[in-house]
């Protein structure tokens, strides 16, 4: 007679997370930092059908890495969750934080109870009226949260493109600078990989817009700050700018 398979609960949890950390990797990266007019959003993302970052509500984005499917999931109900609650309160009351705590136990749940966990990671973010009023929340596959500052990268060879990060990133860049820094820590986890602006998916939570404050931007835009950073006129020139691209809507 065959001895019953017995795997220990501790052995089964951390099975699991190899196995989500695993597929977390194999994804291309994002990453979300802060910039002088609110938060940005950059995708190693090729494709111009799946998006990896969203609008959420007014004031709150989403950034995902690992599977398509399971990530879209969260986003529409999130978007669900934010209509909601909006509607039956008030558009306030809708936050990243509690949006945070919403997908937490969803992962969590999804994480302890089936065989098979979310291959996900997430940002959820909302811009303040100030740098120092920015939400930046990161969601692992397990349900964990961490309150993140400045910038945030995941997916992929997270932990070389948080390094580039960490030796570029600066507290009040302008958008062209961000962006810049942004790409080349992406392109960090391979030397001889060049991002060209239409292999970027990049939006903005620009605080100085009205009302929806979410906005992608298009290729020819992405390309033009990326020239004006490398031209080394990236600052307070590059402001008055960032303004003129209001006519595309997201």
């Amino acid at each position: 007679m065959s001895m019953p398979f017995y795997v220990s609960p501790e052995q089964q949890m951390k099975d699991k997370a190899d196995y989500a950390r695993k597929g977390i990797a194999r994804g291309r990266s994002v990453v979300v930092l802060q910039y002088d007019d609110g938060i940005l959003f950059v995708a190693d993302n090729p494709s111009r059908a799946l998006h990896k970052i969203s609008e959420i509500y007014d004031r709150i984005a989403f950034a995902a890495v690992g599977k398509y499917n399971e990530f879209e999931n969260l986003r529409l109900g999130g978007v669900r969750y934010a209509d909601i609650n909006g509607y039956q309160y008030d558009r306030r009351d809708v936050t990243a934080r509690g949006l945070a705590n919403v997908y937490a136990q969803s992962l969590g749940t999804i994480f302890t109870e089936t065989n098979k966990p979310y291959e996900v990671e997430l940002v959820v973010a909302e811009v303040g009226e100030d740098a120092a009023s920015d939400q930046i929340y990161r969601l692992t596959f397990d349900g964990s949260v961490a309150d993140e500052h400045g910038y945030v990268a995941m997916g992929g060879q997270a932990d070389a493109v948080a390094q580039a990060l960490k030796d570029r990133f600066r507290e009040g860049m302008g958008l062209a600078e961000a962006l810049l820094a942004a790409v080349r820590s992406l392109e960090a986890q391979d030397s001889d990989r060049r991002l060209e602006a239409t292999s970027l998916e990049v939006a903005v939570l620009d605080r100085n817009r009205e009302h929806r404050l979410f906005k992608r931007l298009p290729a020819a835009r992405i390309e033009a700050l990326l020239r004006e950073a490398e031209s080394g006129s990236a600052g307070a020139s590059s402001e008055g700018a960032s303004g003129d691209g209001g006519s595309e809507s997201s």
